[in-house]
């Protein structure tokens, strides 16, 4: 605060707002609807990965997962061979973690198949949400849900589709990263801005 009649900004009560990247993700990216594919492959691929650990544990790695993954460009990471998992396994950048590292390739393949039976991934994830945002109506940090109708019904289709790391609170917490669901705060300054933007 540069002087005493300016307020504080107001951000959601899950915010460690001593981490100026955590900060940048939550002001920018957190809750914006995505509408691109790649995108949408990244936060999949991430939030699998942070499968019973913190988000921001996952976002310090976030470039290293670029550099590794290509990307995320889903046509090559549908292409790594055992070979190429072996190699990743020895990154320490990411998290070293076998079975996340190969359900990032075979969910991949899947990716593509969703993109070739609906035209893309995002016509057929939005569709659960009828192409719109869920506003929720969040006061406190106790008024977070971990899962939704949505999410667990999204978690079956995908999990039916042979997709791993995808259970109800995976999904949800990637609705929540990609504007599905405006899980910000009623307080938060970025819940009107991401509302009055779509």
């Amino acid at each position: 605060m540069s002087s005493s009649d300016e307020k504080p900004i107001c951000r959601c009560p899950w915010l460690d707002n001593s981490k100026p990247d955590y900060v940048e993700y939550h002001d920018n990216e957190w809750g914006v609807p995505v509408k691109d594919d790649q995108t949408m492959f990244e936060f999949l691929t991430l939030e699998s990965a942070q499968a019973g650990l913190s988000w921001y544990t996952v976002l310090k790695k976030r470039e290293n997962y670029r550099r590794l993954f290509a990307n995320f460009d889903v046509e090559q990471v549908a292409k790594f061979d055992d070979n190429k998992i072996e190699e990743l396994l020895l990154d320490a950048g990411i998290i070293r973690n076998r079975l996340k590292v190969k359900s990032a390739v075979n969910n991949a393949k899947l990716f593509i198949q969703i993109q070739k039976e609906f035209g893309s991934f995002c016509n057929y994830i939005w569709a659960y949400v009828n192409n719109k945002p869920i506003v929720n109506d969040l006061n406190s940090l106790d008024d977070y849900p971990a899962t939704s109708e949505v999410s667990d019904l999204l978690s079956k289709d995908l999990k039916k589709r042979g997709f791993k790391f995808v259970g109800s609170t995976i999904i949800y917490a990637h609705m929540q990263a990609c504007g599905m669901v405006n899980d910000h705060s009623n307080d938060c300054y970025r819940k009107q801005q991401i509302i009055k933007a779509y």
